[in-house]
């Protein structure tokens, strides 16, 4: 049995995995609740994972880096929406592509600028983000149960984790409580309908599209600068389709799609701690476990694609009538 000591750092690591997790997939949900299918999240973490690393390296400055990293986000985003709102190309295809050109020019781009192999130099002090320790954490340490609870799991992240969490209040409110949330969602569904009332169908796909990639800057910033200490090649490694399919499993709300991003996160703490685990004499080689989120991806993909029901307009660009 895991005494209480191991099941918090267990819960921390997962709240600190989850979070870039958790921001790509509610940027996720703002695009194709608004009708742009954006496979290419992969892509814009990594390119804002890169130049906040790189920019914080050169500035020292861990905002400025996050800053770099969400702008870098939302030209790619720009770029997607540009193919598929204003050209009315293929959504997947242009999601793939953006995904490949991240892919080349972080490591072409880091190469020229530090000459490590596409990597960033080792971020230090004011370049990274620093764990937050909350009020009277050390101080209510010694209180049973709730003390290390508060001090050890709830406390000592560093703020974009915070901010992850709040991004999912925001979002619920954003969505289902304000006017615009309304429209964003009925364009997703009937876009001739929000046309007709007299609503820019663009204006809405376009704004979703900047919300989805000021979202991916956040998580890759934290990737680079909060999770690790600097770039390396292909570091987001697949969570931005571990995001997709989070978003899949949570049927496109933002609550559920905080669950299925803490349980991806559980999985890859799990992983990360146990090398080897051993069940009932069975031994489970670290392999697997470290495996163990990406095997969830293609549960979930093969098995909740069809019965998830997405956004009716999503992947159709939308053709005004004349």
């Amino acid at each position: 049995m895991m005494d209480l000591v191991t099941i918090l750092q267990i819960l921390d690591s997962t709240l600190r995995l989850a979070t870039p997790l958790l921001f790509a997939c509610l940027a996720g949900l703002f695009s194709e609740r608004a009708g742009i299918i954006d496979i290419g999240l992969e892509g814009k973490m990594l390119v804002a994972a890169f130049f906040a690393a790189s920019t914080a390296a050169l500035t020292g400055s861990v905002w400025l880096g996050m800053l770099a990293g969400m702008a870098a986000s939302v030209v790619l985003a720009l770029i997607h929406g540009l193919a598929s709102i204003t050209f009315r190309g293929d959504q997947l295809i242009s999601g793939v592509a953006i995904n490949f050109l991240a892919s080349g020019i972080t490591v072409l781009i880091g190469e020229n600028w530090f000459s490590l192999g596409g990597r960033t130099p080792s971020l230090e002090g004011a370049a990274r983000f620093q764990p937050v320790n909350l009020p009277f954490a050390e101080t209510l340490r010694d209180v049973p149960l709730l003390g290390p609870i508060y001090a050890d799991l709830i406390s000592g992240h560093t703020i974009l984790v915070y901010v992850g969490l709040l991004t999912v209040v925001a979002t619920w409110y954003i969505l289902f409580r304000t006017r615009f949330g309304l429209r964003l969602r009925a364009v997703g569904e009937n876009p001739g309908a929000v046309d007709t009332a007299g609503v820019s169908v663009v204006r809405l796909r376009y704004s979703a599209v900047i919300i989805c990639g000021l979202l991916c800057g956040l998580a890759g910033a934290y990737l680079a600068t909060g999770l690790a200490a600097g770039f390396v090649k292909e570091m987001s490694a697949g969570r931005g389709f571990i995001a997709l399919a989070a978003l899949i499993f949570s049927k496109w709300r933002p609550w559920y799609a905080l669950s299925a991003c803490l349980l991806f996160g559980l999985l890859e703490a799990i992983g990360n701690r146990y090398q080897k685990l051993e069940i009932l004499g069975v031994v489970i080689p670290g392999q697997f476990m470290q495996a163990l989120p990406y095997i969830l991806t293609v549960v979930i993909l093969a098995g909740f694609v069809g019965k998830a029901t997405p956004p009716r307009a999503g992947g159709s660009p939308y053709v005004k009538e004349r």
